[in-house]
């Protein structure tokens, strides 16, 4: 394996938390769930996460458990800032927002006689171009944006709440509306990161690619439930002279229930999410719980 070291990861268009080894991606796994590919129109919205994730096993690269007494317990807070702005490219509404995480980390490997915590700023993600198409029953996302390696890190400590290198990100989606109340909709959104090599290690983590998977129903004014999934790839190998370990490609699936409200009078809309995951490989394998909520300004 790469190693019992566990990094975190974290937050964008709505958030949650995947962990894994040291060389994970920086988008945090399920950090939005039902018509993930849909922006707002015009305006100013804050969006802001809570995020809770859990994990007491671990996974080999072949996606056995690794006996290693692990507890993780994770908290993440994560406030972003969205302007969709009255300009047009491509047809498309054009936005910008950029995400601030902070988190709280409690670890325990008792084969590495490993117990810390630690909480601070995360890597804040800035994203200057977002792009929202809308048409009569399908609205699609694009985005292009950057994660900046603000948290604190270091490859000697056991716990780490930034990742300590630079990573691009591309997101492509789409929201499909079956009926033209549009009750019923079903969503993709995917997402590739390009990672630039470690600050104080020589190793460059390979590129990595989701998709956020979303099926609901509105079934009552302002009530909207459904089943979101979450898939995730590396896609490339590490590469890098400080790399010793095994080239493993590490992967995990999640699946698991939303309920979405939207309070008119406030203009706010809440949602909370729950995802299992599963097939995990050379990771952590655990439960995440996000909570969010949207203000309209």
């Amino acid at each position: 394996m790469k190693g019992l070291f566990i990094a975190i990861c974290l937050c964008w268009l709505g958030a949650t938390a995947a962990y894994a080894q040291q060389e994970t991606s920086h988008y945090p796994a399920g950090a939005e769930g039902l018509k993930a590919a849909s922006l707002p129109g015009p305006g100013t919205y804050l969006k802001w996460y809570s995020i809770f994730y859990t994990a007491d096993t671990l996974k080999d690269s072949s996606g056995h458990d690794v006996p290693a007494g692990l507890d993780l317990d994770v908290f993440a807070t994560v406030p972003r800032l969205i302007w969709m702005t009255d300009h047009k490219i491509l047809g498309a509404d054009y936005g910008m927002d950029i995400a601030v995480p902070f988190l709280n980390v409690d670890l325990k490997v008792g084969a590495k006689g490993i117990n810390d915590s630690k909480f601070g700023l995360g890597d804040i993600l800035i994203e200057p171009i977002v792009l929202g198409w809308h048409f009569d029953r399908l609205d699609i996302g694009a985005a292009a944006g950057v994660w900046c390696p603000t948290g604190d890190y270091s490859s000697a400590q056991p716990v780490n709440v930034g990742k300590g290198f630079w990573t691009g990100m591309f997101t492509l989606g789409a929201t499909y509306y079956f009926d033209d109340e549009k009750s019923w909709h079903l969503s993709g959104l995917g997402r590739y990161e390009i990672n630039s090599s470690k600050d104080d290690v020589d190793i460059r983590p390979g590129d990595d690619f989701h998709i956020e998977w979303g099926l609901g129903k509105t079934f009552a004014p302002g009530w909207t439930a459904g089943v979101t999934a979450y898939t995730h790839w590396q896609v490339t190998n590490d590469s890098g002279d400080a790399v010793t370990y095994a080239l493993v490609r590490d992967r995990f699936f999640s699946v698991g229930p939303e309920l979405l409200y939207f309070y008119e009078p406030a203009k706010m809309f809440f949602s909370a999410r729950y995802q299992q995951e599963l097939g995990a490989r050379d990771r952590t394998q655990g439960h995440n719980t996000v909570i969010s909520m949207v203000k309209v300004f």
